[in-house]
């Protein structure tokens, strides 16, 4: 929880806590990791991408390896858990074993990934896609708000973005993916349960939306005669408000809105927008998304305004691995707990590791559900239990020799 705190005073804007991808903030951030994986026995480097990585070596050389990590960027005035915690975590436990002087019949490695939240190039997961070998070439050209791309970042970071591929990492030895996360919900709170087992994440789609109108004088252009972009985009708002509300596991979210020219006596003439859309069933997530480009067409024909609609990102329903997820839920009855299954609304790095290995996730309650928000809260003792549980599923991986003996990676996906 000190390490948390330790962490949380790093940000790249004075007052809140921001890190974006390839920031001052993240290389003093991944300075401070690094010196206390460092001081758990791992072997630290930083890859192509600047993820940051662990390795706790087994003696055994033909031993697989277990991956375990999530992100250290943040949003932008986060609070200090959200991608952190699931690293300091992981990082208490190689501690333990380190500490302990205990060898597994397996490797670790840990990652805190350099960009999972997409907040400076509107695209997740940057960090886990590069380890995957999913990242596309074109995200390369990708710019900020201040016009500077993928590449250039990568360059003023000290990287060489022609070789972003080698921060690939090969399947050849991987047992799997865990990552563990506050739940960024209240269904643990709910529960009174300290921690829970990840059974799906949602599919995802962020579309990227421009209404294109004409700008004219506040106080001469008759209601009737306007094309007032930033109108079709609040219908457009309400509209996805509204199908997300009759639809049954569905959320829609508008999290960006910019109307232009922006003077308080002008229409405005351009509006852009972002819409965020999740479910659990990626057919009812791809229908919500026709109907609400369906809807913004009838209100562009009716208001006499240009659209565009362009899909950002979209990933697909992700199940967790059974077999690792079946370990996980043993580790936390072990620890005398409950077992609750819950599904993730959010996104998360496993979703892009999941190309590489099978993955699974560990919950952990906060506060009202509250996230991405300074307000995010979790107690320190049910920080104890997630230590302990995925302790405990470190040790049920070890004595099971179907995993981390004889079952290659193939076939523990299948």
């Amino acid at each position: 929880m000190r390490r948390c705190d330790e962490l949380g005073a790093i940000s790249d804007e004075s007052g809140r806590l921001t890190r974006t991808f390839h920031s001052a903030g993240m290389k003093r951030a991944n300075a401070l990791v690094g010196s206390w994986m460092k001081s758990a026995g791992l072997e630290v480097r930083e890859d192509a991408a600047f993820n940051l990585l662990g390795r706790w070596t087994c003696a055994r050389r033909s031993a697989k390896t277990l991956l375990l990590g999530s992100h250290l960027d943040t949003v932008r005035d986060a609070g200090k858990y959200d991608g952190p915690l699931g690293v300091l975590v992981a990082l208490a436990c190689v501690q333990q074993l380190y500490d302990q002087s205990r060898r597994l019949p397996f490797a670790i490695e840990l990652f805190g990934f350099a960009d999972e939240e997409g907040v400076r190039y509107h695209t997740t997961y940057l960090g886990s896609q590069a380890v995957a070998g999913t990242l596309a070439p074109a995200t390369l050209n990708l710019a900020d708000a201040d016009g500077i791309t993928v590449a250039e970042a990568i360059r003023a970071f000290g990287g060489d973005p022609g070789r972003l591929g080698q921060a690939r990492r090969s399947a050849d030895d991987l047992l799997g993916y865990c990552e563990v996360h506050i739940e960024q919900g209240p269904v643990l709170e709910a529960r009174d349960l300290p921690v829970g087992v990840v059974s799906a994440i949602a599919g995802q789609s962020r579309v990227a939306v421009g209404l294109a109108g004409v700008a004219g004088h506040a106080g001469t252009v008759p209601m009737g005669l306007r094309q007032d972009a930033l109108c079709a985009a609040a219908e457009l708002v309400l509209a996805a408000e509204a199908l997300a509300r009759d639809t049954p596991g569905l959320v829609a979210t508008v999290g960006q809105i910019e109307a232009r020219p922006g003077a308080s006596n002008v229409i405005p003439g351009r509006a852009t927008l972002s819409l965020d859309v999740r479910h659990q069933d990626d057919a009812c997530r791809e229908q919500a998304l026709a109907q609400l480009r369906q809807r913004a067409e009838q209100i562009a024909a009716a208001r006499q305004v240009g659209l565009d609609w362009r899909i950002a990102q979209e990933t697909r329903a992700l199940a967790c691995d059974p077999a690792l997820t079946e370990r996980l839920a043993q580790a936390v009855q072990a620890q005398g707990y409950p077992l609750l299954s819950l599904p993730s609304g959010a996104g998360h790095d496993g979703v892009a590791m999941s190309a590489l290995a099978p993955i699974t996730m560990l919950f952990v309650r906060c506060k009202g559900g509250i996230s991405h928000n300074p307000a995010e809260s979790i107690t320190t003792e049910d920080v104890q239990v997630a230590i302990d549980v995925l302790g405990q599923f470190l040790t049920l991986l070890a004595e099971d020799r179907r995993l981390s003996h004889h079952q290659d990676t193939k076939t523990l996906r299948s």
